[in-house]
């Protein structure tokens, strides 16, 4: 729920250039996770309904207009994100000059969510001990680690690996990771086995 939404605020939309589309997009390009229409109809003072349509008629406009990102429908709400096949340009942008190594955390977390892979952020914290939700943001920055999909059960982001994770690891696929038995102890790799 957006922090409007919570305080019980209401913005007139027609009192803006742009009106109710000018309003969900200037709220959506700063928010940092994804926002529901029921959400952004309460604190717009509108009907959920109207803002579905104005939703859905945004992305499509994007999707016509070729641009560079899109407005994204989740389980969790709407977003914008970068379209997929701009995903070298802006991991290109986004890590350009950072030659700082990964943290040991982050390695751990990229370890995690490369073999258990689809993962939420919950199995990974759980499996490392420690909230890691810092360092798998660092990860997906980087653009080493990306959502594709909802767990059915908790309905939370899956993460799983990118592209340029394969290229860095200089891989053509996750079959091609190095099999983890050595590093085990013989009672877990036997039962893994």
């Amino acid at each position: 729920m957006t922090d409007a939404a919570q305080s019980g605020v209401i913005v007139n939309v027609d009192d803006y250039p742009g009106g109710l589309n000018a309003c969900l997009e200037a709220v959506l390009m700063v928010a940092d996770r994804p926002q529901t229409a029921d959400d952004l109809a309460r604190v717009f003072g509108v009907g959920e309904s109207d803002v579905e349509s104005a939703l859905a008629s945004m992305a499509a406009r994007y999707d016509e207009e070729l641009r560079g990102f899109e407005l994204r429908r989740t389980a969790r709400g709407w977003q914008f994100a970068n379209r997929a096949e701009f995903e070298p340009v802006v991991a290109a942008f986004v890590t350009d000059g950072q030659t700082a190594r990964l943290s040991q955390a982050a390695l751990e977390a990229l370890a995690i969510i490369a073999y258990k892979q689809p993962v939420t952020r919950a199995q990974v914290a759980a499996i490392r001990g420690v909230n890691s939700d810092g360092v798998i943001r660092s990860l997906a920055v980087r653009g080493l680690v990306r959502e594709e999909g909802v767990d059915p059960d908790s309905r939370a982001a899956l993460l799983v690996t990118s592209g340029l994770f394969l290229e860095k690891m200089g891989i053509d696929s996750l079959d091609q990771l190095p099999s983890l038995a050595p590093f085990l102890p013989p009672s877990v790799a036997a039962a893994e086995a």
